[in-house]
């Protein structure tokens, strides 16, 4: 697979006290970026991801949390369209 992929996963404590999965992506190129993921987008993440356990992530591809950071950031905004 070419990209980055998912080499870690951690549990977190987010500023607010609640728990975060931050997973580690490792690039080609050796290089690596961790990125926090909310409890919605950990939801997302699992589900199309088909994994059962966090563990489970590593050596998935970066698109998924790409797309589990987006449909997390979506919820807001779908929110804040129906109050206006």
């Amino acid at each position: 697979m070419s990209g980055a992929v998912i080499s870690r996963v951690q549990l977190a404590a987010a500023h607010d006290g609640d728990a975060e999965l931050v997973v580690t992506l490792r690039f080609e190129n050796g290089g690596e970026s961790l990125v926090p993921l909310d409890e919605h987008a950990v939801r997302v993440l699992m589900e199309s991801s088909g994994a059962n356990d966090p563990d489970e992530l590593v050596g998935k591809g970066w698109g998924l949390v790409r797309d589990a950071l987006e449909a997390s950031s979506n919820r807001f905004m779908n929110s804040n369209s129906n109050t206006q």
